[in-house]
């Protein structure tokens, strides 16, 4: 990596940290369930409009994505750059958030507010200094990403280019911690699993069927299915409802039940097994309905062309501009869905925190300094002339 290009990034880094930590306690304040970020994207347009973007420069799309658009050289190709907007809690009124001498909490601090607001700083930056760029840079605060959002935003952002005829250089999305480096999809297929009976009296109606035993034999038929070979698949049952009181046989419950794979193929096979499994159940009395709610695309079988470069230079970026050791993992990200349709892709942590997905979670106040390093720089290194 250019060490010119990482003193720049690290330099601007160092000078807007303070400017960086009030847009966190600005950003993370505002709600933002999946599938309801508008409060979130209305601030993040703005925001982008107050830095110097022109109105034809910030769309946002049908999916609700935030999309500001870099003019390079080559206005057929373009690289794109997101972090999502969306966080697990459900709050509709302001999020708590507080602060200490080292720390800030809120809900979705860290995933994904923080790596967002890195992104948006970077984006000042370009907007202020107008590099050269090799083709269009595409800086996009995305929805969906989160849960039962099944990555809706960017399924929408990369069917969108699609259609324009816009081809993607490369994806890098900005999620989790400082060092980790997603490098492969893991996809899931995401099901919940209603069982209906007529139910009755728990002893005048012994022995009647219970929608609450049936969807028991649901799940435990799921964990009792025999994994498929080579990548790494699991299994999990994520909640239960059901019934009334415990003196009545239960005529109505469901599940909420999932498989992960890094593996399309290993999908594939999870999903015939499990369909099979559950038709075998259904009759006795009971009715079962089965609805698919939720698909995340895993990795192909051979890696999209240029994937490896693309993984190099993020491995670079980590350790230069940020200063530390990258890990190479597999997850669950917004990176899935260009990966699975054969564009190099992958998803780097650009912050330090931990207890995400809880009303607890937490990012180190100077984490955001490597990690708005570590972002522009990538940008710079992969668009810039």
């Amino acid at each position: 990596m250019d060490q010119k290009l990482v003193k720049a990034a690290k330099d601007y880094a160092r000078e807007a940290h303070e400017e960086e930590l009030e847009l966190l306690r600005t950003l993370a304040r505002i709600p933002a369930p999946t599938g309801s970020e508008e409060r979130r994207a209305a601030f993040v347009e703005r925001w982008l409009l107050e830095q110097g973007a022109s109105r034809e420069q910030v769309a946002v799309d049908a999916a609700g994505n935030v999309v500001l658009t870099l003019a390079g050289a080559d206005r057929s190709r373009c690289s794109v750059f997101s972090a999502h907007m969306d966080v697990v809690a459900n709050d509709e009124d302001e999020l708590p958030f507080r602060e200490d001498a080292k720390r800030m909490y809120a809900p979705g601090v860290g995933d994904d507010t923080a790596n967002l607001v890195g992104l948006l700083m970077a984006a000042k930056w370009l907007l202020a200094q107008k590099p050269r760029l090799k083709h269009d840079v595409l800086i996009v605060a995305n929805t969906c990403e989160e849960g039962l959002g099944n990555l809706a935003g960017t399924k929408a952002l990369v069917a969108s280019l699609g259609v324009s005829g816009k081809a993607i250089a490369d994806f890098t999305s900005f999620d989790l911690y400082l060092g980790q480096h997603i490098v492969s999809a893991v996809g899931s297929h995401r099901w919940r699993a209603t069982c209906r009976c007529e139910g009755g009296h728990s002893w005048e109606d012994a022995g009647a069927p219970s929608a609450i035993e049936a969807v028991s034999r649901v799940i435990c038929g799921l964990y009792d299915l025999p994994l498929p070979d080579g990548a790494k698949t699991s299994v999990n049952a994520g909640c239960v409802r059901g019934g009334t009181t415990v003196n009545a046989i239960a005529s109505e419950a469901e599940a909420l039940l999932e498989y992960r794979s890094a593996s399309h193929e290993n999908l594939a096979f999870m999903r015939g097994r499990f369909e099979a499994m559950v038709e075998g159940l259904r009759g006795h009395g009971v009715e079962i309905e089965l609805e698919l709610i939720g698909e995340r695309p895993a990795s192909p079988a051979a890696d999209p062309k240029g994937q490896k470069a693309l993984v190099a230079a993020g491995d670079a970026a980590i350790r230069e501009a940020a200063g530390t050791e990258p890990a190479h993992q597999q997850s669950s990200t917004d990176a899935n869905v260009p990966l699975s349709l054969g564009v190099r892709a992958h998803t780097m942590g650009a912050v330090a925190g931990a207890l995400l997905h809880t009303r607890d979670e937490w990012v180190e106040k100077s984490s955001l300094e490597p990690g708005l390093a570590l972002i522009l720089a990538h940008i710079l290194d992969l668009a810039g002339e």
